[in-house]
């Protein structure tokens, strides 16, 4: 047996970009809020370098936009942007159900994804919605990275922060249900035995109808303005 090969640390400009996501995610930096490098850089303990290439990668990655002479923003999402977010994740999420199902450990898949939803129904029911949506993202993120697919999950870290975004703009018409635990963890009782057929129709439903929560958001706000 050779000697065991040294881990290797991700560079600092990485590390960074992985706690602005988090934060992006999180709504520590929400929709349009400016982030301005000399307090981010004393916030991290980081010189501007490394800061400058992480927010340059996530201007690629379409989370941030640069704007000449004015700075750097977090992104508005668009009607269109939330459709095509919405029409990317489920691509993404089909593309690793058939992953599990054809390749995967579909009972330990499934075991991972019932324990989530548990916890889930459990915060639901205890009123804390915010840890109930935080583990609704747990549970679709631990589907995808059950596929074993690096890059799957590297892309889908990056359409889940957008999720988040999405969210903000559909907060008039997402349905925040009690009954979401239950959808989760009929899916996982699914992806352990049942034909990918049902399963992605399950996921289809699941997903909902996002040009239904736009227009339910768009009553929202009229509703809102006119009163």
């Amino acid at each position: 047996m050779g000697a065991p090969r040294p881990l290797v640390r991700a560079p600092l400009s990485s590390q960074i970009a992985e706690r602005l996501r988090d934060d992006i995610r999180t709504g520590a930096h929400p929709p349009g809020a400016q982030l301005h490098e000399v307090e981010l850089a004393f916030a991290f303990g980081v010189s501007r370098g490394p800061l400058r290439e992480a927010m340059q990668r996530l201007v690629q990655e379409g989370l941030l936009r640069s704007e000449p002479h004015r700075g750097v923003f977090v992104i508005e999402v668009s009607e269109e942007d939330v459709l095509d977010v919405f029409f990317v994740r489920a691509a993404l999420e089909t593309a690793a159900l058939r992953r599990i199902v054809d390749h995967g450990d579909r009972a330990g898949t499934a075991a991972a994804l019932r324990a989530i939803a548990k916890r889930m129904d459990k915060a639901m029911k205890s009123g804390n919605w915010a840890a109930g949506g935080d583990l609704d993202f747990e549970y679709h993120r631990t589907l995808v990275d059950a596929a074993g697919s690096a890059r799957l999950s590297r892309t889908y870290a990056t359409v889940q922060v957008e999720t988040r975004l999405c969210l903000h703009r559909l907060m008039g018409g997402y349905r925040s249900s009690t009954d979401l635990a239950v959808e989760h963890l009929r899916l996982a009782s699914m992806i352990a035995d049942a034909g990918i057929d049902d399963i992605q129709k399950e996921l289809k439903i699941h997903f909902g109808d996002p040009d239904l929560a736009l227009r339910r958001a768009r009553d929202a706000a009229d509703a809102g303005r006119a009163t």
